[in-house]
């Protein structure tokens, strides 16, 4: 007999899941100084790290390679970059933040005015004291962002600017755990490793990420899961264009991106609207007793959007506490070791147990004594609380075969989990049976 308490995934006390965060922490702390871009070694140095917890299967694909409709683009690696002012002091260096250098800059070794500086030179003006976070992936250009208080203090005369960078033929690179269950139906788990020192966006989601994978790793599980630790926009489109007949297996599936502030939970529901998952995380966080969100789907974000794109129509959503573009930090060098907090990032993974074991744990079962109301109390089943009292009496008159068990917690506003323990205890005492053979495999 599948005995769904199996399933259960949460820590076994706050102790374990503040140990997590702070674990998790010290992941990003080793992360934070590390540049990363869509291709380039930050991107394999990341995946490495990652893979000291997880087994993940590190893939390269050439420069020039046609995916869908993009072309894998050259690699771009960067070593030093820096520029001194008139005197010839060095006033922005590469080596104390590599935010100070535009992603996939070209290389440039020259002499230059202000004026003719300033069109490369980027800002925040209402944010003084921070440095942008830009990139030019897909056109050749070059320059340096800097805090705007530190722009407004440059002087007229000839600047030396330097990037010693590389663009050329070489690969994407991107990080593929499995972790086979018995079905083959898949749990998809998304993000993103592009970006460099910025700690929610997105060296949260990858902390998360890889902490859930260790976790189910160690586990018996229903479903068998997939994570995905790619660049953005360019590393799901690779993938899905190597893999595209082996997304009909995906059944549930979540980007997650911005999970380590203290912000309130933020999901946005895949395309389909209400798939399953959609449904499960609405589920998850409308009992977690904290403040939350559920967002439509629209057609830009993370990469929701390509694994939801209208070939794929995947039942792909995404998990975020603060939503990308809605916190002053994004982009910049003020999402910093300090923006993000363990307790969150903690939280975050905690979320995503129960997500996880919603999946894992929802069946459909009969009641096999659908006469009357069965008597509880001599099968010794009628003590606990007056919620876990109900609980029962919720499974055993929707346990007809057309209701699964996140139906009945839906019905009733009860916590899944107390609906799933309640199931357990009907099974145990014979009151239950599977209904679906698809359980019966499990």
């Amino acid at each position: 007999m599948f005995a769904i308490s199996d399933h259960r995934l949460n820590p076994t006390s706050e102790l374990d899941l503040t140990a997590l965060g702070l674990e998790m922490y010290d992941f990003i702390i080793r992360l934070y100084p590390v540049c990363r871009s869509i291709t380039g070694n930050g991107v394999r140095e990341t995946l490495q790290a990652i893979r000291e917890y997880v087994n993940l299967e590190i893939r390269e694909v050439p420069s020039g390679t046609r995916v869908l409709d993009w072309t894998v683009p050259p690699e771009w690696n960067i070593r030093a970059a820096y520029i001194k002012d008139p005197s010839g002091r060095k006033i922005l260096d590469f080596a104390n933040s590599n935010l100070h250098v535009v992603g996939y800059s070209i290389p440039v070794h020259q002499k230059m005015s202000l004026e003719n500086l300033k069109p490369h030179l980027f800002t925040l003006p209402d944010r003084p004291k921070a440095i942008p976070y830009r990139t030019s992936y897909y056109q050749k250009d070059w320059g340096f962002c800097l805090a705007h208080a530190q722009f407004e203090q440059l002087i007229d005369g000839e600047y030396e600017v330097f990037i010693d960078s590389t663009l050329e033929p070489g690969s994407l690179c991107y990080g593929e755990a499995y972790l086979p269950g018995n079905l083959d139906e898949e749990v998809l788990i998304s993000t993103h490793v592009c970006h460099p020192s910025l700690c929610n966006d997105n060296l949260s989601g990858i902390a998360v990420a890889t902490f859930l994978a260790r976790s189910l790793a160690g586990r018996s599980r229903r479903y068998s899961y997939r994570f995905l630790f790619v660049p953005g926009t360019i590393g799901p489109i690779t993938w899905l264009a190597f893999n595209q007949s082996r997304t009909n297996s995906i059944r549930y599936g979540m980007v997650l991106a911005c999970v380590g502030d203290d912000g309130p939970f933020t999901y946005k529901r895949s395309r389909q609207d209400k798939a399953e998952i959609d449904r499960i995380v609405s589920h998850v966080l409308a009992t977690s007793g904290k403040e939350y969100e559920i967002r439509r789907f629209i057609p830009y974000g993370y990469d929701e959007r390509q694994y939801c794109s209208p070939g794929f129509n995947l039942p792909v959503g995404c998990l975020m506490r603060t939503p990308h573009g809605e916190f002053e930090e994004y982009h910049n060098s003020d999402d910093d070791l300090n923006f993000v907090q363990a307790e969150a990032l903690a939280g975050s993974l905690h979320q995503c147990f129960r997500i996880v074991e919603v999946i894992e744990r929802n069946h459909s079962f009969l009641n096999t004594a659908p006469y009357g109301e069965p008597q509880l109390g001599k099968r010794g089943l009628y003590d606990g609380t007056e919620e876990q009292r109900h609980a029962l009496l919720w499974v055993l008159n929707y346990s007809d075969g057309s209701h699964s068990l996140l139906d009945i917690a839906e019905l009733s506003n009860l916590n899944f989990s107390i609906v799933a323990e309640a199931a357990d205890r009907l099974l145990a005492r014979g009151l239950l049976k599977e209904a679906d053979k698809k359980s019966l495999e499990s």
